[in-house]
């Protein structure tokens, strides 16, 4: 193995197995430190100074030492899912392996099932559904990320199948929340939500379920040809149902009706500005 090679593709990080293989001594790899050159930032993990320890060099450090995958919210920056670098590291390591949590590194014991361990740039991680599962369960807007993820990265089907991977584990259950509250049966608690929020707000004249020929409003102000109707994240992929919903769009606005279109997210983070956008509709029709 070619030393020069194998930093270059690892942001200037290796591990001493690697060190070995490319005929670097143990010995020559501490005189290489004290010269220096090289910095040790875990156990039988080097870094080689030439290279920007940033945050590439940092994740991938901390997964090698790990002997695991790299999870959570550092998993899903090494995908591409966040902007932010997370401050600590998660990484999941095998219960048989020991491995104690160090300076902004958190470890978890779990074993994952293999199709939730990939390899991304070299590094092992976990895969696109389980880190994104993980994530949403500990971000403050984890149902943001959630939204994305369905929109860009991963199906409804893959979200639930990683889920049911990972029952009972840490974050597991947060998860289930935002899992159901992403899918079309979360409609449901979307209209709980909703009505609780208009009586609050002593708004009236609605009902549920409102009927217009072969079409039905979630939610409804007959008198005045107001609908309101709540989006499933799971749907956004689902071409025929994105064609469906834009044509019952058209048809209601051709006889009139003026209809809002409201998420879990809206509900879940601005419910003052989905009561605030009722209340225009309504003062506009009134």
């Amino acid at each position: 193995m070619d030393p020069a090679r194998v930093l270059r593709e690892q942001d200037g990080v290796l591990t001493a197995a690697q060190a070995g293989a490319c005929g670097i001594s143990a010995q020559a790899a501490r005189r290489r430190i004290a010269a220096g050159r090289w910095s040790a930032p875990f156990p039988g993990v080097f870094h080689d100074r030439g290279h920007r320890y940033g945050p590439r060099a940092r994740i991938r450090a901390a997964g090698l030492w790990s002997g695991g995958v790299v999870s959570g919210p550092a998993a899903a920056w090494w995908w591409g899912m966040l902007d932010a670098v997370p401050a600590v590291v998660d990484v999941t390591v095998p219960r048989s392996r020991r491995r104690r949590a160090r300076p902004a590194v958190r470890v978890r014991r779990r074993d994952l099932d293999p199709a939730d361990r990939v390899l991304r740039h070299g590094l092992g991680v976990t895969g696109r559904p389980l880190t994104v599962l993980e994530t949403a369960a500990v971000l403050d807007d984890g149902a943001a990320l959630l939204d994305r993820a369905l929109q860009r990265w991963v199906t409804f089907d893959a979200l639930h199948t990683a889920w049911c991977r990972m029952a009972g584990a840490t974050g597991a259950h947060r998860a289930r929340e935002l899992l159901v509250a992403a899918a079309d049966r979360a409609g449901s608690g979307a209209e709980r939500r909703l009505v609780r929020l208009l009586r609050a707000a002593g708004i009236d004249g609605w009902v549920l379920g409102h009927r217009i020929g072969p079409y039905e409003l979630d939610l409804a102000f007959p008198a005045i040809r107001l609908g309101v109707e709540f989006d499933g994240w799971a749907w956004h992929s689902d071409v025929v149902r994105f064609r469906n919903d834009r044509r019952k769009g058209n048809e209601l606005a051709n006889a009139g009706w003026t209809v809002l279109r409201v998420t879990w997210h809206d509900l879940d983070t601005a419910p003052g500005r989905v009561l605030a956008q009722i209340r225009q509709a309504l003062r506009r029709a009134g």
